[in-house]
Formats: C-alpha cells, sequence, structure tokens
C-alpha cells in the first residue's frame, strides 16, 4: 500500500508529469524566479516547522539522534566513495563530486517522505527538520576532503566552498527558519500556519512538477554517464537509506522518525552540492554528479525508496 500511495500521490504525479512534458518535448518549466522563490519557501517552511517542534523537545530526545544524523553524514559519503570506485571508472575528482552529493540529503525527498507519512497518519518527532540541516554540511565538506591534494581542490576554493555552504541559501533558510520556529511563541507559530502550513503541499505539487521536467532532460544522459555510475545511483541509496533507518531504530527514534533518516541518509542533494561542487572541484564533470542525483536516485527514491524505508522501518519496529 505504500509503494501504490505514493505513486498516486499528488507530488509524485506532478513529477512524472513533468518528465512526460519533456519526453513529448512540451515546455512546462516555471521560470527560474519562481522555481527560486518555490524552494526558498519550502526550505523556510520546514525549518520553521522543525524549529517548533524542537522548543517542544527535550534536549535528552534530540542529543543522541542529532549524534547519529553527524556520524551518517560522515559515513554516507565514504560508502559512496567506495560504491563509486567499485563501479565505476571516475577519477577521483567525479568521484568526490558525486560522494559530496550522496552525502548531503534532498529537500525535496524529504519532504515527500513527510507527505507519505502525513497520510498514512505515521507519527514522527517535530524535530526531524534538525535531522535534515546537521545531514546537509558534512557530506559536502568529506566529499570536498576526498578529492585529494591541494592541488587538486585549490585553498581558495575550497575556502569558498565551505563559505557556500555554510551562509548558501538553502543552509541559511533552513537553519534560521528553525531557529524563528524554536523562539517564536506558539500563538505567533499558528498566525503564519496557514502561510507555511496549509499552503505546503500544493507548492510542493508545483516544485516538483518543475524538478520533474530538470530530472525529466537528465535522463537523456544516463547513457553517456555509464552503467556502472547508474548501477551506484540505485544501489547507494539503498544501503545508506539501510543504514540510516538501523542508527534510527537504534537511537530510540518513532517508526516514522527512523523512516526520515533513512530518507534523508538515501537521499542525493541537487540544490547544496551543486553550488559548492562548482567552486572548489571546476574541473568535476556535471553530467555526473547531476544525472545520478537528480535524474536517477531523485526519482528511484520518490517511487520506491520512501515506501521501501517506511516499510524496513515498520519492520524493526
Amino acid at each position: 500500500m505504500s509503494a501504490l500511495t505514493t505513486l498516486t500521490s499528488p507530488a509524485v504525479l506532478a513529477f512524472l508529469l513533468g518528465v512526460l512534458a519533456v519526453l513529448l518535448r512540451s515546455d512546462v518549466r516555471l521560470p527560474d524566479a519562481v522555481h527560486t522563490a518555490i524552494s526558498s519557501y519550502l526550505l523556510l517552511a520546514i525549518g520553521l516547522k522543525g524549529g517548533a517542534g524542537l522548543r517542544a523537545a527535550e534536549i535528552g530526545d534530540v542529543l543522541l539522534p542529532v549524534l547519529a544524523a553527524v556520524v551518517l553524514g560522515v559515513i554516507t559519503p565514504l560508502t559512496a566513495w567506495a560504491g563509486l570506485r567499485a563501479l565505476t571508472r571516475l577519477g577521483p575528482v567525479d568521484r568526490a563530486a558525486v560522494a559530496a552529493h550522496y552525502g548531503s540529503t534532498s529537500l525535496v525527498t524529504f519532504t515527500a517522505a513527510v507527505a507519505l507519512l502525513e497520510d498514512q497518519d505515521e507519527p514522527y518527532e517535530a524535530y526531524a527538520a534538525t535531522l535534515l540541516a546537521v545531514l546537509e554540511v558534512p557530506g559536502i565538506l568529506i566529499g570536498l576532503l576526498l578529492a585529494g591534494s591541494a592541488a587538486t581542490v585549490a585553498g581558495a576554493g575550497r575556502a569558498e566552498a565551505v563559505r557556500e555552504i555554510l551562509t548558501g541559501r538553502s543552509i541559511l533558510l533552513l537553519t534560521g527558519g528553525l531557529a524563528i520556529g524554536a523562539i517564536a511563541q506558539p500563538s505567533a507559530y499558528e498566525s503564519i500556519a496557514p502561510l507555511f502550513v496549509a499552503l505546503f503541499p500544493g507548492m510542493l505539487v508545483l516544485f516538483l512538477l518543475d524538478l520533474g521536467v530538470l530530472a525529466g532532460r537528465r535522463l537523456r544522459e544516463v547513457p553517456a554517464a555509464g552503467p556502472g555510475l547508474l548501477v551506484a545511483a540505485l544501489v547507494l541509496p539503498l544501503v545508506n537509506g539501510t543504514l540510516g533507518v538501523l542508527a534510527g531504530t537504534a537511537v530510540g527514534l518513532s517508526v516514522g522518525g527512523a523512516a526520515l533518516l533513512g530518507v534523508l541518509t538515501a537521499s542525493a542533494s541537487y540544490i547544496a552540492a551543486p553550488a559548492a561542487v562548482r567552486l572548489a572541484l571546476p574541473q568535476a564533470n556535471p553530467a555526473y554528479y547531476l544525472t545520478s542525483s537528480l535524474g536517477i536516485t531523485f526519482p528511484f527514491n520518490l517511487v520506491v525508496g520512501i515506501p521501501l524505508y517506511l516499510a524496513l522501518a515498520r519492520a524493526l519496529g
């Protein structure tokens, strides 16, 4: 039922419509300004909701899951690096670039998973967005370090990339939203809920429609990326997602919380990571890291991965 629910959800159907539009050569892309505005809205809305949940949580309840997220943020790019080394002929720079994407997270995959949990009345920790924020940074940093010597990654480029990660739009809006949600009084949060809670599902549908178009365009590059990268883009989310669910269960997260941690570790970034990689690893081929993260792993997780990680969390719970 989880897979069927996911496939027939408006968000996934909108994504598939975007892919179909590309196949039919019909351009339904949103203007870049609208795409940026919606992604900013989603980041801030997720942060606000997570901050409100963090305010109500006990520090002792949050500490272990946050530590688990930090450890997973180090492990997932390393598993990606090892998997890519075994399955592909990518050089160290391209391997590091792809690993950085798989060490970071996908906000939209996370929000799609949240939508599924709420549709199935599966409870999850209200501070889950905190884990998203924690996982966003370490994977990219580890990926850049994996690139190798200072000759490969220029010191200035690496420093600028770190600054981009920490002060970029995605991190700033997400962590800023967490802070606002945690500090604001409940009555004040309720006053903005019509905008940031009630409208959220509709905005997600619009964003996934646009991502469907972007992913559909990347699918044309899959053959050029080679079969090894295709296999890696399907295997890595399963490995990392399983690690996330196991870790979430071990630190005492609910079934929904463990599933969300699995979704986060299984996802691959296509917003924050590309910006950082372009700065620090300009030699890396975008066709590899964008095709694998956005063209293959994202739709795989959206359709197959999310219900699979939820099923695993339920089996372990």
